[in-house]
């Protein structure tokens, strides 16, 4: 089995041009994790043929809900839909398990007082150091996208594939030096004549593309500015459903 990467959501907060939110299902020989889950990723997930217990685990580049509000859904589905007794595994950033626990309760209180028929494995990342998740070789590295929280850029490398995710952000440098000698970087692109520094903008991203070392860049996470002038766009955008094998 060749490793491939599915895009199961690639519009922004406000699901623009009525795409789902952020996340990306990588399946290779010895790993199938998402990178982020927003609150449509199981329908997105469903939609594209795979099933929930396919997941070994779920990676999580921030804490903002459209990255990681489908999390309840999918626990949902292992209690009644296709019961899970195999431990899931949540990557995050510091904070992650207390969030997830309390967004649960916010969503099924009942539910979340009860002991889940499985076991969930927290791992809470540090940018910067390197963490084995399996066969996954994590580098989380911070991104400029909010202040008070870290937010996490992932360089993943899984059964000889390299894979660049910037989560949400800002431009920054380090950007270009994560993104050498990468099979795939998927790159969010929210806005095209809005500039502000935690999000990126389509002209800043095609400035800095030639400095980039991917062998494929793809734009995801597109707001309406992007849709709206993507006859202006020359560098590849995502859609959802999108299926690349690496």
């Amino acid at each position: 089995m060749a490793a491939r990467v599915t895009f199961l959501g690639t519009g922004d907060t406000y699901n623009a041009g009525s795409r789902g939110h952020a996340s990306y299902f990588v399946t290779t020989p010895d790993a199938r994790f998402l990178l982020d889950c927003g609150a449509t990723a199981l329908q997105g997930l469903k939609r594209e043929g795979f099933a929930a217990l396919d997941l070994d685990a779920i990676l999580l580049s921030h804490l903002h809900g459209d990255h990681f509000a489908g999390i309840v859904f999918f626990f949902l589905a292992f209690l009644y839909e296709t019961p899970r007794q195999r431990p899931l595994t949540l990557v995050g950033p510091p904070g992650t398990e207390r969030r997830v626990r309390d967004l649960f309760q916010a969503m099924y209180h009942d539910l979340a007082s009860r002991p889940l028929p499985f076991r969930l494995d927290f791992v809470e990342v540090q940018p910067g150091a390197r963490t084995e998740i399996g066969a996954i070789d994590l580098l989380p590295f911070r991104v400029p996208h909010q202040k008070s929280e870290v937010s996490l850029g992932f360089r993943v490398n899984v059964d000889g594939k390299t894979i660049l995710y910037s989560g949400d952000t800002g431009w920054t440098d380090d950007l270009v030096t994560q993104s050498q000698d990468t099979d795939l970087f998927i790159c969010e692109c929210c806005s095209f004549e809005t500039r502000v520094d935690f999000h990126l903008d389509y002209p800043r991203i095609a400035e800095n593309a030639p400095r980039f070392g991917c062998r494929r860049l793809v734009l995801t996470h597109l707001g309406r500015e992007v849709l709206t002038r993507r006859n202006e766009v020359t560098l590849e955008l995502a859609h959802d459903g999108l299926a690349i094998e690496l």
